[in-house]
């Protein structure tokens, strides 16, 4: 085995290794979970050692660096108050999703208008439109953490691979038989995985453009879908009140997860592949075990449909987002709700933590983005000026930057 290069998570600490094994890129997670401002370094770099043998001497400073650099990062308070920056006419129709890279330095958005667009997030200037789509483009993504791919799934019944920097159309993915609502890369940038009405997923080679694997069992629509950080695997949430964990490698269906009584809105691994969170119709998320595929726990207390949940970053707080228009915290070890975050006036559709997970971020049909403090739930800012629901919010990788993307046609940086 060959270590090809190390790559760093800041929040939660984590270093992910790339070798090479067999001929084929594979990645490995080192869960630094425990790291504290008060951590030796030199001894914690002593135990990874002990338990890694891919770092050998020659990488031992590499790591020692990395390791400061994440307490560094965890040092700094997050203070930050987010102005309002500029309003981009991004399409001539509402969009439907944002994302950034990982460096932050640019980000897409898809829309009812069947294009993509990648913008420059410093300057707000339209870098490139990706078209060629037939029906709304719904989901899209960057190839994080290298930036370099996009890609794009449309209700036109496929997904295009896109080249970043020179909008060049790389493949156009062919087979499934209804609307494309959801897609992923896994975290090696080898795979695409797309979810469809046709109530299938497909796995496609970045490289070849061929299918890999049809993924059969689930009875109506996959309306999400995430690898796990590794991506040894693959897991599915339907609206036909089911979850399926898959094995990659082989396309195999590891575990249904059966219990919720509703569709499934969403569904995430934690940082370390041990969890998987599930959000239901049925006003409820759960909480499975991704070995085993046990439920672990069912998350409640909202009144009306959960419509978007998430793991921050270490995986020890779970975000839930519903149409009763409140947003909740959980303890993902306790599974006590810790926080109500109220103040929407209509429902909430999209939830993320910031990186640092001090910070909740929400979108609401109510036309405004809010900002909560994780500790004490109190909003700690109101993000206004969109004239229509927000669809999609999004944190940069740093933390100091948010997109919000709205049924108006526009979308708002905030720094």
């Amino acid at each position: 085995m060959k270590l090809k290069r190390f790559f760093l998570r800041y929040y939660p600490p984590g270093i992910i290794l790339e070798y090479e094994k067999g001929g084929y890129l594979r990645t490995k997670s080192i869960d630094l979970l425990d790291l504290t401002s008060e951590t030796n370094p030199d001894e914690l770099l002593a135990e990874i050692r002990q338990s890694e043998p891919l770092i050998t001497e020659s990488r031992a400073d590499q790591v020692k660096q990395l390791i400061l650099r994440l307490q560094q990062k965890q040092g700094q308070q997050d203070h930050h108050r987010f102005c309002f920056f500029k309003e981009l006419k991004a399409h001539i129709l509402p969009l439907t999703n944002v994302a950034f890279d990982k460096s932050g330095s640019r980000f897409i958005t898809g829309s009812y208008d069947r294009t993509c667009r990648v913008w420059d997030t410093a300057s707000g200037t339209e870098l490139h439109t990706l078209e060629g789509h037939r029906n709304v483009v719904y989901a899209i993504a960057f190839n994080n953490p290298y930036g370099d791919k996009i890609a794009t799934g449309s209700f036109d019944k496929t997904c295009k691979l896109w080249c970043a920097e020179t909008a060049k159309c790389f493949h156009t993915f062919r087979g499934h038989m209804a609307e494309i609502v959801c897609l992923a890369f896994n975290p090696q940038s080898t795979l695409v995985a797309t979810g469809s009405m046709d109530a299938t997923a497909k796995v496609w080679d970045v490289e070849t453009g061929e299918e890999v694997a049809t993924l059969t069992g689930h009875t109506a629509e996959v309306l999400s879908l995430c690898f796990n950080t590794v991506g040894s695997q693959l897991v599915t949430g339907s609206f036909d009140h089911t979850v399926a964990i898959w094995d990659v490698a082989s396309g195999r269906l590891v575990h249904a997860l059966i219990g919720h009584r509703g569709e499934i809105s969403n569904v995430q691994f934690n940082w370390d592949c041990s969890l998987i969170v599930t959000g239901s119709m049925d006003k409820t998320c759960k909480l499975w075990e991704a070995v085993g595929g046990k439920c672990v726990a069912t998350l409640v207390g909202h009144k009306e449909e959960v419509l978007d949940v998430c793991f921050d970053l270490s995986g020890q707080l779970i975000a839930t987002a519903s149409a009763d228009g409140t947003a909740r915290v959980f303890s993902a070890t306790t599974h006590q709700c810790l926080m109500t975050l109220e103040g929407h006036d209509g429902e909430i559709s999209k939830i993320c933590f910031s990186p640092q997970g001090s910070r909740v971020l929400t979108a609401s049909s109510d036309k405004t983005a809010r900002l909560w403090d994780v500790q004490s739930g109190v909003c700690l800012q109101v993000l206004e000026g969109h004239t229509d629901e927000i669809f999609s919010c999004v944190f940069n990788y740093e933390g100091d930057t948010i997109i919000t993307g709205s049924k108006d046609n526009t979308c708002r940086i905030w720094y």
